[in-house]
């Protein structure tokens, strides 16, 4: 049974749960008072919807102390204002196929800083050390390696999926919010966070975090460096030539003539990686990741690209297939001027050079003669010459 008619709520505890942790954590206190109470038998403990709906079983409240139980508002409103449920819509569909795991992640995210945070949740309740994995992560990270089935059902405003005990969009009898209104709140939580931050200086670590990236967003690398690969690529294949090897469709309307078709041929791409002492191997895998996987996806493969291990001369050139064929040589200084020079001298050049680096390297005194992307690893990388397209990616 689930809806407002589920029998002995008691509300007066539920709600002295909730002012508790409103009282302790005023900055949550928006969020938290926007979330509407739906009693229901159906839900074993308290589970949110994407509309902010929050189910609460009866028995749990008798069950559950007052501490804990504002321990519980706070993780089901965390949610909410993680955007577990959108975060969630864009996993693959392998990974968002049993939403149990999906929420045992999400969880691992949540309660290791609620408890740094010194709040008492209910016994059972999980987190990334129960499953030997190190805290402060974010819920999409700890996914790979949680258990398959099993696990907490908080509900599709975390996982994303309707519960057996989810009013849908369309049920009236709950108030609800909107997407709008969910995301005013976010920045309104995020801006009074950072207040009581300024003020106090004791916001848990993991909410700090959150309210940064919500008041100030960081681009997504990946998107931007895919985007950039694919232009530049586009770019360069625009080069169209003649070809006498496929005749032109025009050519039978003129007899004894052979006329040429126009071809755009697949461009060259040379990937020149900085292999110095002083780069992040992570970072530079996950980078070299992203762009081998572009061009893969667009065609570019086999002997159409070169990567050159660089750090004060190049230490190996190789054509590769995939990310896992790249041979990481090097250690000592950086000068990726020699990487690009020879990237270019060579009878067939590239039209794109990807430069992958953290930035402390002589550059080119004039622009390449094709299209260079600067990959820069870490927040500090400096700036490369204006002439060279720029994309910066943090370390892990």
């Amino acid at each position: 049974m689930a809806g407002p008619s589920a029998p002995d709520l008691d509300r007066t505890k539920l709600l002295a749960a909730r002012f508790r942790a409103a009282s302790q954590r005023p900055y949550l206190a928006s969020a938290l008072y926007s979330l509407s109470v739906v009693p229901s038998t159906a839900v074993p403990t308290m589970g949110v919807d994407r509309y902010w709906r929050c189910y609460v079983s009866p028995a749990f409240v008798d069950a559950t102390p007052v501490e804990e139980l504002a321990g519980v508002w706070i993780h089901e409103v965390a949610h909410l204002l993680r955007d577990h449920h959108g975060r969630a819509d864009r996993l693959a569909p392998e990974l968002r196929r049993d939403r149990l795991r999906v929420n045992i992640a999400q969880d691992c995210e949540i309660n290791d800083d609620l408890l740094a945070d010194g709040l008492p949740l209910p016994a059972g309740r999980v987190t990334p050390a129960a499953y030997d994995l190190p805290p402060g992560r974010l819920f999409e990270e700890y996914l790979p390696d949680v258990p398959a089935t099993g696990g907490h059902d908080c509900g599709s405003g975390a996982h994303g999926e309707p519960s057996p005990w989810d009013l849908g969009a369309a049920d009236g009898t709950a108030a609800r919010v909107t997407e709008t209104e969910a995301e005013a709140i976010r920045r309104h939580t995020a801006e009074a966070m950072r207040a009581h931050h300024r003020n106090r200086g004791d916001l848990p670590a993991g909410w700090r975090r959150w309210a940064e990236q919500v008041l100030e967003p960081a681009v997504d690398w990946r998107r931007v460096l895919a985007g950039a690969v694919r232009e530049a690529l586009s770019w360069a294949s625009g080069a169209a030539d003649y070809t006498y090897r496929r005749p032109s469709r025009r050519g039978p309307a003129l007899r004894g003539v052979v006329l040429p078709s126009l071809r755009r041929p697949l461009p060259r791409v040379a990937i020149v990686i900085d292999t110095s002492g002083s780069m992040g191997e992570e970072a530079l895998a996950a980078a070299l990741a992203e762009v081998t996987g572009v061009l893969r996806e667009v065609g570019v493969r086999g002997d159409r690209v070169t990567v050159l291990s660089v750090d004060a001369d190049v230490q190996a050139a190789s054509r590769v297939t995939s990310a896992d064929q790249v041979e990481l040589r090097g250690g000592g200084g950086t000068d990726m001027r020699v990487g690009i020079r020879r990237a270019l001298d060579v009878p067939h050049p590239p039209g794109v050079v990807i430069v992958l680096t953290d930035g402390f390297t002589p550059w080119p005194d004039e622009p390449a003669a094709c299209r260079l992307i600067a990959v820069l690893i870490g927040a500090d990388a400096p700036e490369p010459p204006s002439w060279a397209e720029t994309i910066r990616v943090p370390r892990p």
